[in-house]
């Protein structure tokens, strides 16, 4: 199958900045970081098809900050300039923020691929460390865009909760696929309350055309973002 340019899913996401035009947040708004996962040197997992994660990656987290601004939110990039920076530089930034959002699309284990299992699981995951005194309002922002995600017709993967080695994470609410990562960087290391999105499931073929699709990337965003504003609390 042919592989998708790298560069085509961030300029279609980039694209929509100067469609909308959307405002940037008022002065005291609540910031929200916003993480790319992977880089541009390492871009994570390769969909069947050949998209990257990383460009898909990015073009979910162009849609979301799109999405918080429009909730009245302010939006911190860490990958604004170019390819993210460092994940101690990533987990930095949120040192003053409401709430820090990874970003990813989920693979596989090699095993389960050579196996010819890669159609079995579809749909995002939510991740939460209990590590952290944040952990109560990482949760509560977790139910939140799951139930926003359900709103529009996604659901769990549960992929990561399957009894196997490496994965086997226990589940915070099977219904709404939140699962306790206490090990997983991103979310020990940040300086606020955070969660980790897969999603969705990269590795399936049947799923890639659609989560490399901006019109999903949108739709989703913003039912993530809806999570988000809810979960926070009001501004004065």
């Amino acid at each position: 199958m042919k592989r998708l340019a790298g560069g085509k899913l961030v300029l279609a996401a980039a694209g929509l900045v100067l469609l909308y035009g959307l405002p940037a947040a008022g002065c005291g708004a609540q910031q929200v970081v916003v993480d790319t996962g992977h880089t541009t040197e390492n871009p994570g997992a390769t969909g069947p098809g050949g998209s990257r994660e990383f460009d898909l990656n990015r073009q979910f987290t162009l849609a979301l900050g799109l999405a918080l601004k429009a909730q009245g939110l302010d939006v911190i990039d860490v990958a604004a300039q170019g390819s993210p920076p460092s994940l101690p530089a990533r987990t930095k930034a949120s040192a003053k923020a409401a709430l820090f959002v990874s970003i990813h699309h989920d693979s596989m284990q090699q095993a389960w691929l050579d196996a010819g299992r890669s159609r079995e699981f579809s749909g995002y995951a939510l991740f939460v460390s209990a590590s952290k005194p944040y952990y109560a309002r990482s949760l509560d922002c977790a139910k939140s865009i799951g139930l926003r995600l359900q709103d529009i017709g996604e659901h769990p993967s549960l992929y990561h909760a399957v009894p196997v080695p490496g994965e086997n994470r226990p589940l915070l609410d099977r219904q709404l696929g939140i699962h306790r990562f206490d090990e997983l960087a991103v979310l020990r290391t940040a300086e606020s309350p955070a969660l980790l999105i897969e999603v969705g499931v990269l590795a399936n073929p049947d799923q890639e055309p659609r989560l490399a699709s901006p019109q999903f990337a949108g739709k989703a965003a913003r039912a993530v973002a809806a999570g988000i504003r809810q979960c926070l609390p009001a501004t004065p």
